[in-house]
C-alpha cells in the first residue's frame, strides 16, 4: 500500500461506494431494483467491500460531481471516458434497437425503403437513431421525446414504448437495454431488432463499461479483474432483464456466452 500512498491513488479498503442514478430504472434505483445495482453487489462481493450506493441524478455534470469530486470510486455503465474519468473493460456490448408491435408486420431493415414513408416513428432527441430517421427524411413521420428529464418524474424512452404498445406510433428507435426491461420485464407485447452500424452514419452499438477516476492504474487493475471473474454471473443479470447482448457478428444473442 506504500507504493499506492505515494501515486495518490486512493484504492477502496473499508467500502465500494457508487455513483448511480436514483430514479433510472432498467439501470439503477434508490431501492436497488435495478440491473446496475445488483452488479454493483456482484463487484463488492469480488472485492471484499460492502456497497454505498452515492445516488445522484445522471444528468450534465454527473461525472464532475461524482467520481471527480471522490465522493464514489466506481461509475456503473459508461461509455466514453473525460478528463476525470477512464474507462474499465467492457462486461458487455449493446445496441440502439427498432421495436415494433408483435401484431404488426416487422417494417424494412432499409430505412431508404419507400415503405417507410407509411410509418410513424419515436425517437428520443438528439440520440443517434435520430441521424439514421434524418438521412432518409424521415424525420416529419417522426414524434420526439425528451432526452434531458428529471428521472424522479419523467421516463420518456419508457413512455414511447407504451405509446408504441398502445399503437400511437409504429417503430420506437431506442435504447436497447430500455427496450429489452419493457418487453422482458415489463411484458409489453413488443419486438426489438438491432440497428446496425453503417459507414458514415452514427454508431448504433457500444460496449459499456465502468468508470473510475484516472491516475489510478492499480484500483482499474482490480476492477478489470473482479469483472473477468465474475463475467458469467453478469452476464446472467443482464440477461434477467431483458438486455439485448451483441454477438461476434453484431447481432442479439439468444445464448448465453
Amino acid at each position: 500500500m506504500a507504493a499506492l500512498a505515494q501515486t495518490g491513488e486512493l484504492v477502496p479498503q473499508e467500502e465500494l461506494r457508487v455513483c448511480a442514478d436514483p430514479a433510472n430504472l432498467p439501470f439503477s434505483n434508490e431501492k436497488g431494483e435495478g440491473f446496475e445495482n445488483r452488479i454493483a453487489q456482484i463487484m463488492g462481493d469480488t472485492l471484499g467491500l460492502p456497497v454505498r450506493t452515492i445516488f445522484f441524478p445522471q444528468v450534465q455534470g454527473f461525472v464532475r460531481n461524482t467520481l471527480g469530486l471522490r465522493r464514489c470510486d466506481l461509475v456503473m455503465g459508461t461509455v466514453a471516458s473525460d478528463e476525470v474519468m477512464q474507462n474499465t473493460n467492457p462486461y458487455y456490448h449493446t445496441t440502439y434497437v427498432a421495436v415494433f408491435r408483435n401484431d404488426s408486420p416487422a417494417p424494412p431493415e432499409d430505412f431508404a425503403d419507400p415503405a417507410q414513408r407509411a410509418l410513424r416513428f419515436g425517437v428520443v432527441a438528439r440520440t443517434p437513431p435520430v441521424d439514421l430517421l434524418a438521412r432518409a427524411g424521415l424525420l416529419d413521420r417522426t414524434r420526439s421525446y425528451a432526452l434531458v428529464v428529471d428521472t424522479r418524474v419523467e421516463a420518456p424512452a419508457a413512455q414511447m414504448l407504451r405509446d408504441l404498445a398502445a399503437g400511437e406510433i409504429d417503430v420506437a428507435l431506442v435504447w436497447g437495454p430500455i427496450a429489452g426491461y419493457q418487453i422482458h420485464v415489463q411484458h409489453l407485447p413488443l419486438t426489438m431488432r438491432a440497428l446496425p452500424s453503417a459507414p458514415g452514419a452514427a454508431r448504433m452499438d457500444y460496449r459499456i463499461t465502468m468508470g473510475v477516476r484516472a491516475n489510478e492504474p492499480q484500483w482499474r487493475r482490480r476492477v478489470n479483474a473482479a469483472i473477468r471473474d465474475r463475467q458469467a454471473e453478469i452476464t446472467a443479470v443482464l440477461r434477467d432483464f431483458g438486455v439485448p447482448l451483441l454477438d461476434a457478428s453484431g447481432r442479439i444473442s439468444t445464448t448465453t456466452p
